[in-house]
């Protein structure tokens, strides 16, 4: 069985890593930091996804990334809440980009989504990593990641594991 990674960023690396961590097939969630290449060299909040394509595909983890983060807006704080897809391999980048494509039609405004080359990676402090599940009843849990957790239970309730 070959497992596959991908690298998303977008919003805070919390949000980002507690809905992957929600999905059927997604291996592994490693939360931190993703830079890649020239004038995207810096470091941004992101996290890389091991999964199984047997189970989910890239087409469904790039929609749920792309509904889950504002991914249309080109805000104050793009430099370190990149919004992207990192490629470990340069096969991938064409199937990435016909992705978003595809995905574009559901906006209103235009995917500003980059599709970029993965470079280095960065691991969050031990105290950050799996946020979510160590405080669900935080606050900013419940402003910001529950919303979108909602947004997976009634849009991708196939997608997602079955918690008790």
């Amino acid at each position: 069985m070959e497992y596959l990674k991908i690298g998303l960023g977008g919003g805070c690396h919390w949000c980002t890593e507690a809905v992957f961590q929600s999905l059927k097939g997604v291996i592994t969630v490693q939360q931190g930091y993703i830079s890649s290449t020239k004038s995207n060299s810096s470091f941004s909040e992101a996290v890389v996804v091991t999964y199984d394509p047997q189970i989910i595909s890239l087409d469904d983890l790039i929609e749920i990334h792309i509904h889950t983060h504002k991914s249309t807006v080109n805000h104050s704080f793009r430099e370190k809440y990149r919004s992207a897809i990192y490629y470990f391999d340069e096969h991938e980048k064409q199937n990435i980009n016909s992705i978003i494509s595809k995905l574009n039609p559901d906006f209103d405004n235009k995917l500003i989504t980059k599709v970029l080359k993965f470079q280095a990676f960065q691991t969050s402090r031990d105290e950050l990593l799996d946020y979510y599940i160590s405080n669900p009843e935080k606050p900013f849990c419940k402003r910001y990641i529950h919303p979108k957790l909602q947004l997976l239970q009634e849009k991708y309730s196939t997608k997602i594991k079955i918690t008790n």
